[in-house]
């Protein structure tokens, strides 16, 4: 689903026309026909008022089907200097919990030297530098749990 079908499909469960609901953000009926039609979209601020006057979270609102092209091309854009104000332990913890309260059950100083020396190890033996270690430790681990996974291992 496209971010437009969901939000004439949200406008119509609310009752509301485009009319109305320009009036109610300030903006012209052609702005909230074009929304609909993906020829634009609405800023973060804009959508959230949309998804409070249609009823709906802001989730709701905006789910659509991301394709993989989408998710490349938003890596693509992405650099350090993002990644930096990103909390990403904070932003994933929403759909996974446990990254909020494993810090606290976990004995973190055992397991971060023991992927230091993984680390350590991979950088020694390959020549790899820290970054790339991190990223072939985390493309191993997840392959890992994968195969666990497709095992059927709880």
């Amino acid at each position: 689903m496209v971010l437009g079908n969901s939000l004439f499909h949200a406008r119509k469960k609310a009752g509301l026309t485009q009319e109305e609901v320009a009036e109610c953000l300030g903006v012209s009926r052609q702005t909230i026909g074009k929304w609909e039609a993906d020829e634009t979209l609405p800023d973060i601020r804009q959508s959230k008022r949309l998804a409070t006057l249609y009823g709906v979270t802001l989730d709701e609102l905006i789910e659509f089907d991301l394709d993989v092209s989408q998710v490349e091309e938003a890596i693509e854009r992405s650099n350090e200097e993002l990644e930096e104000k990103i909390d990403w332990t904070s932003a994933w913890a929403k759909k996974y919990p446990i990254l909020a309260k494993y810090q606290g059950e976990v004995n973190i100083p055992l397991y971060a030297r023991r992927i230091r020396q993984m680390l350590d190890d991979l950088k020694a033996e390959h020549g790899y530098s820290e970054l790339d270690a991190m990223l072939a430790l985390k493309d191993i681990l997840y392959g890992v749990w994968k195969q666990a996974k497709a095992a059927g291992v709880k």
